[in-house]
C-alpha cells in the first residue's frame, strides 16, 4: 500500500500540513464523460432506453420515410418544418450553393496522391473560408448561409477529389438536382436513378444530427471561444476522422467482403466471438435497445439489395446479426446492431468506395453540426470543464545541479 506521507511519483517525504495540501474538491469523474450532461438543446434527443431519435421533436423514422434532406436540414436550421413558399425559395439557395469556389477546386489538385479523403476534407473545408462572400460577417443570417454553403459543397468536395485520385476530370453539379443526386452523379458521371438517389437521400437524412457525439460536442466547444463557422466545422471533421467515431460503416464493409458468403457468416462470427474479437457495427454508447436508425437501414438494405439484384450483403448482415443477438443474449448482455451496420452494405451496394463512407457521414452531419454552432452562439457560454488530478502534491523543488 503507497506511504499517504510520501509521494507516488518519486517516494520524497511531501511537507507536513493540514487541508492545504491535500487536492481540492471536484465534481464526480466519468471516463469519457458517459451520460454527463454537458449542456442543453432543442435540437435532437436521443432516447437510448425507448430507442428512439427525435429531431425537433419529429420522429426519425418518420422524416426517413416522408421527408427529404433537404427539408430535415431546414427544420435543423430554423427550428420548424417550413411552408411550401418559403422553402421553395429556400430549395433554390440550397441546391444553388452546390458548386465549388474555382479556389478550392484548384486546391484539391495540390493534395498528394496518399492523402486520405477524410485529411482532404478537412484541409478544402477549411480553405473555403478564404471565399465564403460572407468570410467575417457574423450575423445570424450571414452563418445561416455559410450553413447552407457548406452543407451543399462537401459533397462536391469529396466526389471530386475521389476522381482526381482516379486520374479522373471533376464532375460539375447539375443545378437544381439533390445534394444525393448530385453525389452519385459528380461520383461516376451517370445520373443516377430516382430510387438510388431517394435510398441515399434517407440516408442522408438518418446521419443529420445525434445529439452530443463526439464531433458535434467538438464544434461546440470550438464555437464557444467565439471563433467562425469554418474552424468550428473543421474542428468537427478532425474528430470524426477518428477511427473510434467515423470509420465503423468502413470496419463493417471489409467485415463483410472477409465473411465473403452468406453460408460462411455464422462460423465466421463464432469463431471471431472464440477468439474476442470485436464485431464491428454493434453497441452504441447511449442506446440500451436497436438503434432507431438502423431499424431504418435495414429495411432499405433490403430493398437496395433485391433493386440491385444483389442480395448477398444484405443476408450476411442479417446471419452476423442473428449470431450477435444470440451471443449476447446468452452473455447475458443487449448489444444490438447500430447505424453503420447496416449502411455499410447500403453504400457498397451503390458501387461507393469504402474510403468515401467516412467522408458521406461528414456530408450529412454537417446539417446538424452547424445546427449547433448556432444554438451555441444564441446562448454562448465558454466549455471549460474540470479534470480530476491524478499526480503528486507540494513536491520540494531541488536545484538542477543538485540532482544528479
Amino acid at each position: 500500500m503507497a506511504d499517504p506521507g510520501k509521494c507516488g511519483a518519486c517516494g520524497q517525504p511531501l511537507p507536513a500540513g493540514g487541508a492545504a495540501d491535500r487536492k481540492p474538491p471536484t465534481a464526480r469523474f466519468k471516463a469519457g464523460l458517459e451520460d454527463v450532461v454537458a449542456g442543453t438543446s432543442s435540437i435532437c434527443l436521443v432516447d437510448g432506453i425507448e430507442g428512439r431519435l427525435l429531431y425537433r421533436g419529429y420522429d426519425i423514422r418518420e422524416l426517413a420515410d416522408r421527408s427529404t434532406f433537404a427539408e430535415v436540414a431546414y427544420l435543423l436550421w430554423y427550428g420548424r418544418l417550413p411552408g411550401r413558399r418559403e422553402f421553395d425559395i429556400f430549395l433554390a439557395e440550397f441546391r444553388g450553393a452546390i458548386e465549388l469556389p474555382e479556389e478550392t477546386g484548384m486546391i484539391l489538385r495540390l493534395f498528394p496522391r496518399h492523402a486520405t479523403p477524410m485529411e482532404v476534407l478537412r484541409t478544402a473545408v477549411s480553405s473555403l473560408g478564404h471565399y465564403d462572400p460572407d468570410s467575417g460577417n457574423t450575423s445570424h443570417d450571414a452563418c445561416l448561409r455559410k450553413a447552407i454553403r457548406l452543407t451543399a459543397r462537401i459533397g462536391s468536395i469529396v466526389t471530386a477529389h475521389e476522381r482526381l485520385r482516379q486520374g479522373q476530370e471533376p464532375i460539375k453539379p447539375i443545378p437544381g438536382q439533390s445534394i444525393a443526386f448530385n453525389f452519385l452523379y459528380t461520383l461516376t458521371g451517370v445520373k443516377p436513378e430516382p430510387f438510388l438517389e431517394k435510398i441515399f437521400d434517407i440516408c442522408l437524412i438518418l446521419h443529420a444530427d445525434h445529439e452530443l457525439n463526439a464531433s458535434t460536442f467538438s464544434a461546440r466547444v470550438t464555437a464557444a471561444t467565439m471563433s467562425d463557422m469554418y474552424s468550428s466545422v473543421t474542428s468537427a471533421i478532425g474528430t470524426l476522422k477518428g477511427p473510434l467515431h467515423g470509420g465503423a460503416n468502413e470496419q463493417v464493409m471489409k467485415m463483410l467482403l472477409e465473411v465473403g458468403e452468406p453460408a460462411r457468416a455464422q462460423a465466421w462470427v463464432r469463431d471471431a466471438l472464440a477468439r474476442k474479437v470485436k464485431i464491428a457495427g454493434f453497441g452504441h454508447r447511449v442506446y440500451r435497445t436497436e438503434d432507431p436508425r438502423a431499424t431504418s437501414l435495414r429495411g432499405y438494405a433490403e430493398k437496395l439489395g433485391k433493386h440491385v439484384g444483389n442480395s448477398k450483403w444484405y443476408d450476411i448482415s442479417r446471419v452476423v446479426e442473428k449470431e450477435m443477438l444470440d451471443y449476447t443474449q446468452r452473455e447475458g448482455k443487449q448489444i444490438y446492431p447500430n447505424v453503420d451496420f447496416y449502411s455499410a452494405s447500403v453504400y457498397y451496394s451503390m458501387g461507393i468506395p469504402l474510403q468515401l463512407f467516412t467522408p458521406i457521414f461528414a456530408m450529412s452531419r454537417i446539417s446538424g453540426w452547424t445546427a449547433h454552432i448556432l444554438e451555441q452562439w444564441a446562448n454562448n457560454r465558454l466549455i471549460r470543464p474540470r479534470a480530476e488530478y491524478t499526480g503528486p502534491l507540494r513536491l520540494p523543488y531541488v536545484p538542477l545541479e543538485e540532482r544528479g
